[in-house]
């Protein structure tokens, strides 16, 4: 740890401290930027870095990564679309309080707690990449699919007291996962138009069902924005962009009131990340489940409820570290994202494994002290920007609805500069919208289309394993991390049901009450 720490140095160099801060304010724009996911920000910027020292390239790209996760929260919370997949979970509460004039507020929590998980998840990548690293690899086929399976559960607890609705909209994401040519067998499947050959991407599918909506409230509600109605909204427009003083504070204190989000998230945040396959978004979706089940006051979540943001941050950001230990050890990537910084090393000569902690020590050191240095620039940074993103908030309806739509098929366009893409997005949109009029969750059908394909191709994997050995259910029914997993499946759906019922009695003791 130490031994790490002493490289912090090498970011004294005024060139490395330049493209440090310039790799945080980057990563902080791209990651606000609809369609623009950290993936894809890494991944424009690895060519940059082949030009520059190695220690230096991955320097960038580190403050690239940890910067884009955190910046997507900023359009979450505003405008109620996540810039980045790992942001999903934040609009859930960080758009409500918005709407209630907390902008400052939420995006105060969203960086702080922000750089809080990223510190935590990238010293735990220094002490304990190697013990880590050898868990994973007891994770397979049969493993990641119960895993996976144990994330679709989780969706009953994001479906705001409508658990058979959240399952059908996660099935339905499950079905439009399995849209385009099989992984395993290369067979097309649900290809009636020649749009869906190539299968419908994340990046669409996060675009349309969560902008498109949006821009069609929007423009459903033109015909309120006058007199009494444009008073009110002009209103929570300036509410949104006020910063109260002492807001930082109340938040630094308020940790001792919301130590079991923040110790909830970061457990799965440091436990899920190091999985292979289960990305930030996954990670964020599933602590926001656990801590709202932990918490006091359950039914305030999804009302603007503070520790929504906390859970869902915290998260999402304590996964940069870990997500990245499989990669470094083992050459498996523990995200997309870890996925595109392979790149970065390999333009450079560096192969993952033993050899990046003998052979190129000084590398990986580097690197790390600068990951751990780029949670606080993050920090900063994000305050700087968050100052003046506020004013979102008072931008007139139908600038608002031209500008979302524009980086809605900019940003669908951009994935594989296809406008198929853009028609997908857009059918989607209007599908969703359809889908929210009759109270569907939107939170489920993105869960189940990002769980989809994992799900799919290690079932697929394990069942050659199975068949060349014991059969199908000595493999996914037996050994004590598959049991586990399968309990705390059924355990995740009769909490649900339970929590809705109890709901339910209780809107009915309301009502007697009353009458």
């Amino acid at each position: 740890m130490l031994e790490t720490l002493s490289y912090l140095s090498f970011l004294a160099d005024p060139y490395v401290l330049l493209v440090m801060t310039l790799g945080t304010l980057a990563g902080i724009f791209l990651g606000a930027m609809p369609g623009v996911s950290p993936t894809m920000a890494v991944a424009l910027l690895v060519p940059m870095t082949f030009y520059m020292d190695p220690r230096t390239g991955l320097i960038l790209l580190g403050a690239v990564y940890s910067s884009a996760v955190a910046g997507g929260g900023i359009t979450a919370i505003l405008i109620n679309v996540p810039g980045a997949p790992a942001s999903i979970a934040t609009l859930l509460d960080g758009y409500p309080m918005a709407k209630k004039g907390r902008a400052w507020e939420a995006l105060c929590i969203t960086f702080w707690y922000s750089m809080i998980g990223g510190i935590v998840g990238v010293l735990a990548m220094i002490w304990f990449a190697p013990i880590l690293a050898n868990f994973a690899m007891n994770f397979g086929p049969a493993q990641i699919f119960w895993v996976t399976v144990f994330g679709i559960t989780i969706i009953s607890g994001l479906s705001g007291g409508a658990v058979i609705k959240g399952l059908f909209g996660g099935l339905f994401g499950m079905l439009l996962s399995c849209i385009g040519f099989s992984p395993m067998l290369g067979e097309p499947r649900y290809v009636f138009h020649d749009s869906l050959t190539s299968g419908i991407a994340i990046v669409p599918v996060l675009v349309g069902m969560f902008a498109i909506p949006q821009v069609l409230d929007l423009a459903e509600n033109l015909h309120n924005l006058s007199g009494e109605n444009r008073l009110r909204l002009m209103e929570q427009a300036r509410a949104g962009g006020v910063r109260p003083r002492g807001t930082m504070l109340k938040i630094i204190l308020n940790i001792r009131h919301w130590w079991k989000t923040v110790t909830c998230s970061l457990g799965i945040g440091l436990v899920k990340s190091v999985i292979p396959g289960v990305g930030a978004n996954v990670v964020g979706l599933i602590a926001y489940d656990y801590s709202k089940r932990l918490s006091d006051n359950p039914q305030d979540w999804g009302k603007g409820e503070p520790q929504g943001v906390v859970a869902s941050e915290t998260a999402n950001n304590c996964t940069v570290g870990p997500a990245l230990i499989p990669l470094l050890t083992l050459g498996i990537p523990g995200s997309p994202t870890a996925a595109a910084l392979l790149g970065g090393l390999l333009i450079h000569g560096l192969f993952p494994g033993p050899e990046l902690f003998t052979k190129h020590r000084e590398i990986t050191l580097t690197f790390m002290a600068g990951l751990l240095a780029a949670q606080v620039f993050m920090f900063f940074g994000g305050m700087l920007i968050s100052r003046y993103s506020q004013h979102i908030t008072k931008v007139p309806a139908l600038i608002m609805i031209a500008a979302v739509s524009v980086c809605a098929v900019v940003g669908s366009y951009g994935v594989q500069n296809s406008m198929d893409d853009v028609l997908i997005m857009l059918g989607l949109g209007l599908m969703t919208y359809v889908l929210l009029k009759l109270d569907f969750p939107v939170a489920p059908m993105v869960l189940g289309v990002v769980l989809g394909p994992i799900a799919e191709v290690n079932f697929l994997r394990g069942k050659l394993v199975a068949e060349a050995g014991d059969g199908m259910f000595q493999f996914f029914f037996t050994g004590g991390i598959n049991i586990t997993f399968i309990i705390i499946c059924v355990l995740s759906i009769c909490w649900g049901f339970f929590v809705e019922y109890r709901a339910y009695k209780s809107k009915k003791a309301a009502a007697e009450v009353q009458s």
